[in-house]
């Protein structure tokens, strides 16, 4: 009924519209993954396959001289929980005129120079996705926003207004082996409520210096993953997932540089609600930078190399109110990537690898892949998400169990 619902109201939306310009696409598409370390996490979703799902995705754009409108919508068999679902990933209004464009409605929203490393850009991501072979464009979570360009000569500015806090979605113990400080312990999750004082705000300012994208950002909201608080420090009976409060400060270049492209970023987070660092539930306040490097080595392939660095501040506070059998974080967390793509058969094959390794994490975490288009509208690609790590409490070490192996066949029209 729910699908009904929603195909009449694209079909409404069709026809007859006084729109200059009207398309609809979309695909067809599997995607499945199934873990290959033959371990298998506890509970009733445990299992071998981490993803089995078919969806069909319709996108309808509609445009005229000064407005648009653009509406993405998934439908979804999951056949792992045996269930179907319908989600709106996208369904914005556009407005333009002149030096303003305005855009009201869920938006994926993109800052920042990194390589699926993430600084400034502090919207929602979608990692369950992402560590279980779902095409790359499933990462970015839509906001529920306003959005406001502003444009000229000197500098131009992006506002967005963020009513409706939207977390990032991570690993479900029920699909997923992770590190759990209070396993066995219920946990319950308290998100920031629909008030006009948790509106999340951030703003970017732009414009070009010498051949550099350059940008500075501000943002005034809540850290997207959870902090961990239980209900009693010594005997605890359950645990409280929240999202404490957050503002991000930083900067960001990319150009053309040494033969390549060259890119820079960094960030101060403050933990509002923490500054001193003292609470040992809530992230301290940090500073998060990055360089990267990108260049043709030669015909058809693709060189690309980041270095990531998180140094946490107030880290005296941090070690002496850290929890007894807690796992100590580095003062300075640093994480190196590479990213090489090369393209065969008159690009219609793509072989590509991006690894993240952390030095001082003493961890690891490889994307190989193969992708292959039979047509213009229908291409498939096998690839794997392999972790590992000296230790099971590490951000990627804590995935070693969680190796696996994915297809995904898209049919486009």
């Amino acid at each position: 009924m729910k699908y009904r619902a929603v195909l009449s109201l694209i079909l409404l939306l069709v026809t007859p519209a006084p729109a200059e310009e009207i398309a609809l696409h979309g695909f067809v598409q599997g995607n499945y993954a199934g873990r290959v370390t033959g371990e298998v996490p506890p509970g009733p979703g445990g299992g071998d396959f981490l993803l089995g799902d078919e969806r069909f995705q319709l996108k309808l754009a509609a445009s005229s001289k000064d407005a648009g409108f653009f509406l993405k919508t998934d439908f979804i068999q999951d056949a792992i929980a045996r269930a179907t679902d319908q989600e709106v990933r996208e369904a914005r209004l556009d407005y333009g005129s002149g030096a303003v464009d305005l855009r009201l409605g869920r938006q994926v929203i993109t800052w920042g120079v990194g390589d699926l490393l993430f600084i400034n850009d502090i919207f929602p991501k979608d990692y369950a996705a992402f560590f279980s072979g779902r095409p790359l464009e499933y990462l970015k979570i839509g906001s529920d926003a306003a959005k406001m360009d502003l444009f000229s000569d000197f500098v131009s500015a992006e506002l967005v207004v963020i009513p409706f806090f939207q977390p990032d979605r991570l690993p479900s113990s029920q699909r997923f082996f992770e590190f759990d400080p209070f396993p066995g312990l219920p946990h319950t999750t308290e998100e920031p409520g629909a008030k006009f004082r948790n509106t999340e705000l951030a703003l970017r300012l732009y414009r070009d210096i010498h051949g550099f994208d350059t940008a500075v950002y501000a943002y005034r909201g809540f850290w997207k993953t959870p902090a961990m608080r239980p209900d009693n420090p010594l005997l605890p009976t359950q645990v409280t997932l929240f999202f404490p409060r957050l503002a991000v400060y930083g900067a960001s270049t990319q150009g053309n540089a040494l033969g390549g492209v060259t890119g820079l970023e960094a960030g101060y987070y403050d933990s509002l609600d923490d500054r001193s660092g003292s609470d040992p539930a809530i992230p301290n306040s940090m500073i998060k930078y990055l360089a990267g490097y990108q260049r043709q080595i030669w015909n058809e392939f693709t060189a690309g190399v980041q270095y990531y660095g998180e140094y946490l501040l107030d880290y005296g506070a941090y070690q002496d109110t850290l929890p007894s059998g807690f796992p100590a974080q580095d003062r300075l967390r640093q994480v190196l990537t590479v990213r090489f793509t090369q393209l065969l058969r008159y690009q219609t094959l793509r072989l590509s690898l991006f690894a993240f390794y952390s030095p001082t994490d003493q961890d690891y975490y490889f994307i190989p892949e193969v992708r292959y288009s039979f047509t213009d509208a229908l291409w498939g690609a096998m690839g794997a998400n392999l972790f590992g790590g000296e230790k099971e409490t590490t951000p990627f070490g804590q995935m070693d169990k969680n190796d696996n192996v994915y297809v995904t066949v898209r049919y486009e029209f």
